[in-house]
């Protein structure tokens, strides 16, 4: 019987709590509510991209994020907006170089800066970028 009373007093405590601190922030003049706006990323036809831990088309906190992360990798910035499938060999291999140079567990921010960026990955290296991920996040949920 006493267990009853214990659980009914802790769940009056936070109602309680609840109650005090709406007054308090009421008072304080915060009355206004936030507008959620529903979070925009171009996710393309295939939905998740697979870079991530979370798919980002469910994680409200990546797509709040408002300046991309570099990897000094600021001269990739000049293929904004270009086709994935337009890229010639050379602008590839620029691709892999700084997609080898950044840590392994840094990877899929890498991916998601260049879509934060609007970079495409070239066609040639999404399977080594998302084969890598995969391999990633296997080792991850085995550790």
């Amino acid at each position: 019987m006493q267990s009853i009373y214990l659980f009914i007093g802790i769940v009056a405590f936070f109602v309680v709590s609840l109650v005090i601190s709406n007054y308090i922030q009421r008072k304080k003049g915060n009355t206004q509510e936030r507008e959620a706006t529903e979070p925009s990323i171009d996710l393309g036809d295939s939905g998740c991209c697979g870079a991530h831990e979370i798919c980002e088309k469910d994680s409200l906190i990546a797509a709040f994020e408002k300046e991309p992360e570099y990897f000094d990798d600021e001269e990739l910035d000049k293929y904004s907006h270009r086709d994935s499938s337009a890229y010639v060999e050379n602008e590839v291999e620029e691709f892999r170089e700084v997609f080898y140079s950044v840590m392994d567990e840094e990877k899929p921010r890498w991916v998601r800066s260049l879509q934060m960026r609007e970079i495409p990955v070239p066609d040639q290296l999404k399977d080594e970028v998302l084969m890598f991920v995969n391999e990633l996040r296997s080792h991850k949920m085995h550790a």
